[in-house]
């Protein structure tokens, strides 16, 4: 018992100041980013109330001040979020990413009185357990004094062929991939998001060392590779978020999110390990139990997506009951996702148990 309250003590101890400070970010970035899921939603239907709906094309929303309190809020996020990478590495920082789909899940329960399947309970927990485990056996963070160090890490062959390889693969899928496959097959879109997103996060971070150095009073912006990675990061960042946007509109977010959450992480972690050589500093133990909790994150991510909108019981007869996402269809029949509403009642008749009638309400499609 003393010598498993040792090896707790020793792990706390081991945490630097550096990564208790971005750990601390990452948290606080997952907290405001998931509230404002919530808040952006409750404005989005209280303008929806008193004019055309967003899904419509209308765009009442922006005279609506919830809505603009939940984009600050989320800004807000992604600033601490930006400012985690200057701290602590990127294996500790983005896998933590996922709680905010915790949070916000919770919240919608609570607010939006949303219901929450008890996998998706269960998906929750899983993400906590993974993100524990990450958070124990995290790597410290690397010594930088100068934003060239970041630069000769950025330069050396390893990297260079890493990032060689996304360009050529990123470039590949948007002028062979996309113009034929794009609106059929979800990987293609994600795989750009994912593939340049690696990259934006390791800009990001040497950015953000860079902007920590400035402020502690050692100067970084004389040097034109500061600016060199600024120049990565909006590139990436706007080329990864067009990307993601025609993955949403185009598919079903229930699909994209957790496919983008796993390709986005894992790519990054590989850059992370290859860029700034996290595991080098670690011991075979510490690496396989990082790799166990980053697969208890992502399997808790897929059950809270994929149970996101079960509902709980079934009739009485034991009829299966489906619920649908709310607001279907469009003036063309088709649904906000991009899904045929024939393809669901066809999925609906193919049910093996017999469907007695269809009820259309007022937010959704069920067969009971």
């Amino acid at each position: 018992m003393a010598s498993l309250s040792g090896s707790w003590r020793d792990a706390y101890k081991g945490m630097s100041s550096d990564n208790i400070k971005g750990l601390v970010l990452a948290l606080s970035s997952s907290l405001f980013i998931g509230a404002s899921f919530i808040v952006k939603k409750k404005g989005l239907k209280r303008a929806g109330a008193s004019g055309l709906r967003a899904g419509s094309g209308g765009y009442s929303y922006l005279l609506e001040p919830l809505w603009w309190v939940g984009m600050i809020t989320m800004i807000v996020g992604e600033i601490a979020n930006f400012a985690a990478y200057a701290f602590a590495p990127a294996i500790l920082v983005t896998p933590l990413g996922a709680l905010s789909i915790i949070i916000s899940a919770a919240l919608a329960h609570v607010i939006l009185h949303e219901k929450l399947h008890t996998f998706g309970l269960l998906g929750c927990v899983l993400c906590v357990v993974g993100s524990i485990t990450i958070v124990l056996h995290a790597p410290q963070e690397q010594e930088i004094d100068s934003v060239l160090q970041v630069w000769n890490l950025a330069t050396e062959p390893a990297f260079l062929l890493y990032a060689a390889a996304v360009v050529g693969a990123a470039i590949i899928l948007i002028v062979q991939f996309v113009p034929q496959y794009g609106q059929s097959h979800v990987m293609v879109y994600i795989g750009v998001c994912s593939l340049v997103g690696s990259l934006s996060v390791m800009s990001v971070k040497a950015l953000g060392i860079a902007l920590k150095l400035t402020f502690s009073g050692m100067n970084q912006l004389i040097y034109p590779q500061t600016w060199v990675f600024t120049l990565i990061v909006l590139t990436c960042v706007i080329t990864q978020m067009n990307y993601l946007n025609k993955a949403l509109d185009t598919f079903n977010t229930a699909v994209v999110s957790p496919i983008y959450y796993v390709m986005f992480t894992s790519l990054t972690i590989l850059a992370s390990v290859i860029m700034f050589k996290d595991w080098d500093r670690q011991d075979g133990t510490q690496i396989v139990t990082e790799l166990c909790g980053f697969v208890t994150i992502l399997s808790g991510t897929f059950l809270l997506h994929k149970t996101k909108d079960m509902v709980e019981g079934s009739s009485s007869s034991g009829n299966l009951v489906v619920r649908l996402p709310k607001h279907l269809e469009d003036s063309n029949g088709f649904e906000q996702e991009g899904i045929p509403l024939t393809l669901r009642r066809q999925e609906c008749t193919k049910s093996p148990r017999p469907m007695r009638h269809l009820i259309l309400p007022q937010d959704g499609l069920e067969a009971v």
